[in-house]
């Protein structure tokens, strides 16, 4: 697998498990007579650092692999998995702003 579809992977593994975490603890939610949106983003903002250890594979095995670039001073494999990492960052912050963005909506839909 090359660079750029592993970042696309990480990428869209840490949206798809921000939205996936959250929906179902709306489900949740709503059996047990919480509000689910409100729900949502406590968990969203919660599970944000599980999303991108989730999308790496571990968080061991990056911390390992940025270890040994530093130590072998591999600036291609250490950029690579600086790369890997903000790629899951951003995934698993745009899969939150999402949820936001919902709950703003749901507001003034509301109004």
């Amino acid at each position: 697998m090359d660079a750029l579809s592993k970042i696309i992977y990480n990428f869209f593994i840490a949206f798809g498990v921000m939205l996936g975490s959250c929906f179902f603890a709306g489900l949740a939610a709503l059996l047990l007579n919480h509000p689910p949106l409100k729900t949502m983003i406590d968990i969203g903002r919660n599970i944000k650092i599980w999303a991108i250890a989730i999308s790496l594979g571990g968080t061991f095995s990056s911390f390992e692999i940025l270890e040994k670039s530093i130590l072998k001073r591999e600036m291609i494999s250490l950029i690579k998995q600086v790369l890997y990492i903000i790629s899951a960052l951003i995934g698993a912050n745009c899969g939150y702003a999402l949820l936001k963005y919902l709950g703003r909506i749901s507001r003034l839909w509301l109004e």
